[in-house]
């Protein structure tokens, strides 16, 4: 599925597809402008009829309540409008977001860190709603208020008019000024909550590591520091925010008490100013309610340009690179696996890590992949899996492209143990199928069964539904339950990424002999930088890494 390309067209597309909730929120904005004009008016009626000692009519004082009550009951529902569009906005950006995910190759996820991605989906998509619920919506409702009263003004004095539009220059080119200096602030602030959202996990993760070296105060520094930018960030974007209301509300008293003292006047002056003292108190309303929402206005500017900000980084994630997708789905079971002439690199400026490399693994046989650390072990496994596709040359899995292989069913083809156990939330089959639907129960007591756990699992509480913790098992258990995980689904190839690397001895017999049980009957690819190592098959075919390309080099 190809992923919105950015906020925009999401927006769009959210406009098409809810033209109802769309209609009515203009609707709904134009009519509650319309009620917020009207009630200045019958208020100078009213005024002008007392002043000339006549006696208001009943019907105009209900009429004026009862339109300022209406104007409140529009407002009420254009917020609510506002609201719900951009709950569905957010909730099309979360999704496009979450597809574009799927797309992605494993080298975003190494590249960049966890906390910064995830900020992008909260952080980021919440200062979109807010682009809606108190952002653009309400200063294009508030800019069209402003005109119409610009309008009415003119036509009751056409100096407090003047007057205005003298303001409203001045008063663009500081909104503009405090809108740049506020962006930059809130781009700065971003970046900080990100390196923050990944410091969080990062340090909890390596609690026992930080406690036993006693690096407490450097990690408090490191996110004291990262507070302390997203903090002075914050502070400008307030303190910007809070000089530029003072500053409108002083505009607008200056301004109105230069028109009254003006329509005091006698001859020209108070031709130009002069105006009833039913016109007066409008005036005063409409000039309230004119500078009223370019305070509102400068309040949102914040709102605004976060979600700029927001946007920004938002269609940078949905912009990034996807994995490629190949169409040759050729079969062929002669060879298990076959690197051809396979050069790659993790990034451009980087040193090829293979060059020209070549491999044929035959269907049924074990391989070991020893050598020095950093020689491509594991790179060439991630290259065999389908997670890193290669600049040069193919790697294929039984004649077919691993980039070809659907999603839903690579767990049928490669089963893949790392040194250690991931745990994820849930129960003991929630470890073992990973949520997948495929994966049923007997599924999960075979594959616990063919590792050594099953009696295990049957002790406890729920059995394989009890919620699986930290310290429910040993550190060999995990991995034996890693190995479960592995070939529960039973794949063609199993990959094994230095598993007994960090297990004692007698764990390492236990894990190998789960792995002898696991690796009959297909393919296994392993690797360790011993050579002796992955004793699990004497007769598996050892491959020095080192050597091999050093053969491709003298060639």
């Amino acid at each position: 599925m190809k992923t919105e390309a950015s906020v925009a067209r999401i927006i769009g597309r959210t406009i098409r597809n809810r033209r109802v909730l769309s209609a009515l929120l203009i609707l709904t904005i134009v009519f509650s402008i319309g009620f917020t004009i009207l009630p200045p008016l019958v208020l100078e009626k009213i005024v002008d009829t007392l002043t000339a000692g006549e006696q208001i009519l009943l019907s105009v004082a209900v009429g004026y309540f009862g339109i300022t009550a209406v104007s409140g009951l529009l407002d009420a529902a254009k917020e609510s409008l506002i609201t719900a569009f951009g709950q569905e906005v957010t909730h099309q950006i979360r999704s496009a977001m979450s597809e574009k995910l799927k797309l992605l190759p494993a080298s975003y996820f190494i590249e960049r860190e966890p906390g910064v991605t995830a900020s992008r989906f909260v952080n980021d998509v919440n200062t979109v709603d807010n682009l809606f619920t108190s952002g653009i919506i309400s200063m294009a409702a508030d800019l069209c208020k402003l005109v119409s009263i610009l309008v009415i003004i003119f036509t009751k004095s056409t100096g407090l008019g003047l007057l205005l539009l003298l303001a409203t220059p001045m008063l663009f080119g500081m909104t503009r000024q405090f809108q740049k200096k506020m962006l930059k602030a809130q781009m700065e602030n971003r970046v900080a909550v990100g390196r923050t959202n990944q410091q969080i996990p990062e340090t909890l993760n390596n609690m026992r590591t930080i406690r036993v070296l006693q690096q407490e105060p450097y990690m408090l520094e490191r996110y004291g520091d990262t507070i302390e930018q997203s903090y002075r960030a914050q502070e400008r974007s307030n303190f910007y925010d809070a000089v530029y209301s003072p500053i409108v509300v002083s505009i607008s008293s200056l301004l109105i008490g230069i028109v009254m003292a003006a329509s005091a006047q006698s001859g020209a002056v108070q031709l130009f100013f002069g105006m009833s003292a039913g016109t007066a108190a409008a005036m005063i309303a409409y000039v309230g309610n004119f500078f009223g929402p370019l305070e509102s206005i400068g309040m949102e500017i914040q709102n605004v340009q976060s979600a700029v900000a927001g946007v920004r980084r938002i269609n940078e994630f949905l912009k990034e690179k996807e994995q490629k997708k190949g169409t040759d789905q050729r079969m062929d079971d002669t060879a298990a696996v076959r690197v051809s002439d396979m050069s790659f690199r993790y990034h451009d400026r980087d040193q090829e890590i293979f060059h020209s490399f070549c491999l044929t693994v035959r269907n049924g046989e074990s391989i070991l992949l020893a050598g020095r650390t950093g020689a491509g072990k594991s790179t060439l496994i991630k290259l065999i899996a389908g997670l890193y596709q290669p600049q040069q040359g193919e790697v294929r899995v039984f004649g077919r492209k691993p980039d070809t292989i659907p999603e839903n069913e690579k767990r049928r083809w490669f089963g893949y143990v790392e040194q250690q156990f991931r745990l994820v939330s849930g129960t003991v089959a929630d470890q073992v199928s990973l949520f997948d639907s495929q994966v049923t129960d007997t599924q999960i007591r075979q594959a616990l069964d063919l590792v050594g756990l099953k009696e295990t699992v049957e002790k406890l509480p729920d059995g394989i539904h009890t919620l699986c913790t930290e310290n429910l098992f040993s550190q060999g258990q995990f991995q034996l339950l890693s190995i479960a995980r592995a070939v529960v689904l039973n794949p063609r190839i199993l990959l094994l990424d230095e598993i007994t690397a960090n297990l004692d001895s007698q764990t390492e017999k236990m894990v190998l002999s789960a792995l002898r049980a696991a690796s009959r009957n297909r393919t296994v690819i392993s690797v360790s930088h011993r050579l002796y190592d992955g004793a699990h098959d004497q007769h598996a075919r050892v491959l020095n890494i080192n050597v091999c390309k050093k053969r491709l080099r003298s060639d």
